[in-house]
């Protein structure tokens, strides 16, 4: 690559996305450091300097992304980066190392990571091929059932693990995808209909009791609120304890004395609110702001429908993933398991956010 065409992607890179990105991770750094410092536990400051290096990393995925990664090659092979997806999800099943009931994890020794981390990815990018080639044809209901059915399977393979909460992220990306896109009335009533039926299955012959109780006290906290509405009631303590200052990092009593559990993945907002109050709240939502306005502005120019697509799948994605973390947090939505983009703790998931930011840069830059 000559030095000019550097010249030219360094202008047009998307700085202001990238440096917002990186106040998410800083922020969220500086949170899951204060959990470490008030528990004095060795883990938490080996998660600390964990998270660090999958920072460094990820910083270094973005600049290879955007600088050398033509996004245009996903459209020749998104069939095949879909079974790939397929593939590790079917392995994990079977070869995965499993922790707190949901077999998820590929244990490589110095690293663990989740293969639906990976998917999200693959999906997001077979997704935005099949609905820049089939948008139009969307108001035939053949059109729109194929589209189901490859996220169906994706979505079964990771119930199976168990692990729902990922699985209503990316069932939520499609519908989200398909209502943007257009459908009939008559088709959605279809749709809502087969979602009903499909959570009654999922209720009665797959959802472990674990799974069920979460729903049943997020609906009635008060049914167990020492057992499964323990963690929620912590944290709605913390998020109100904070008030609008919050009472400083590392001194926030329910994240320090362990009330507040997962405090460093899950429950990371409520950290946040109860340290930092609502001033480090309203910081995290500017960012959050700043994250999905230059997102939907660099859609909005694009002549690439492909590109379109991809960069709407990357925002949906983030933006449900944002929604479902702090809904539970304040008891607005069921407990799911699904971290906080670029804020939680957890290297697989920082990674792939960052890999998407590049893939958004990569669009960008060549557009």
């Amino acid at each position: 690559m000559k030095f000019s065409k550097f010249g030219l992607i360094f202008k047009k890179f998307d700085w202001i996305l990238f440096i917002t990105v990186c106040l998410l991770i800083v922020l969220g750094l500086s949170l899951i450091y204060s959990v470490a410092l008030g528990s004095k536990s060795e883990q938490n400051f080996l998660n600390f300097q964990k998270q660090i290096v999958f920072f460094i990393l990820g910083l270094i995925i973005i600049f290879l992304v955007s600088f050398f990664l033509d996004y245009r090659i996903f459209i020749k092979y998104s069939v095949f980066i879909y079974g790939l997806g397929v593939i590790l999800l079917f392995a994990v099943l079977f070869l995965g190392q499993e922790i707190r009931g949901t077999r998820g994890w590929f244990n490589l020794g110095f690293f663990s990571f989740q293969p639906v981390e990976l998917v999200k990815i693959f999906l997001v990018i077979f997704l935005s091929k099949y609905l820049s080639d089939k948008a139009k044809y969307l108001g035939q209901l053949k059109y729109l059932l194929l589209s189901s059915l490859g996220v169906i399977l994706i979505v079964v393979l990771v119930i199976l693990q168990p692990d729902s909460g990922s699985a209503l992220v990316l069932i939520a990306l499609w519908g989200s995808l398909i209502i943007i896109t257009g459908i009939r009335r008559s088709h959605l009533l279809i749709l809502v209909s087969v979602l009903v039926i499909c959570s009654l299955i999922l209720w009665f012959f797959v959802f472990q009791d674990y799974q069920k109780q979460r729903i049943m006290v997020f609906l009635n906290p008060s049914l167990d609120p020492l057992g499964s509405g323990y963690n929620t009631e912590q944290a709605i303590i913390a998020i109100g304890s904070g008030q609008i200052f919050g009472k400083g990092l590392g001194f926030g009593s329910q994240s320090q004395l362990k009330f507040l559990p997962e405090s460093q993945t899950d429950f990371i907002f409520a950290v946040l609110a109860e340290e930092l109050g609502l001033a480090g709240i309203i910081l995290l939502l500017i960012l959050f702001l700043i994250l999905f306005w230059r997102l939907f502005k660099t859609a909005k120019v694009l002549n690439d429908n492909f590109a379109v697509y991809l960069l709407i799948s990357v925002s949906l994605l983030f933006f449900i993933q944002f929604l479902v973390n702090i809904g539970g947090n304040l008891r607005l939505l069921p407990l799911t398991g699904i971290t906080l983009p670029f804020v939680s703790y957890g290297g697989s998931s920082l990674l792939v956010n960052m890999f998407l930011i590049g893939l958004v840069q990569s669009v960008k830059v060549r557009n």
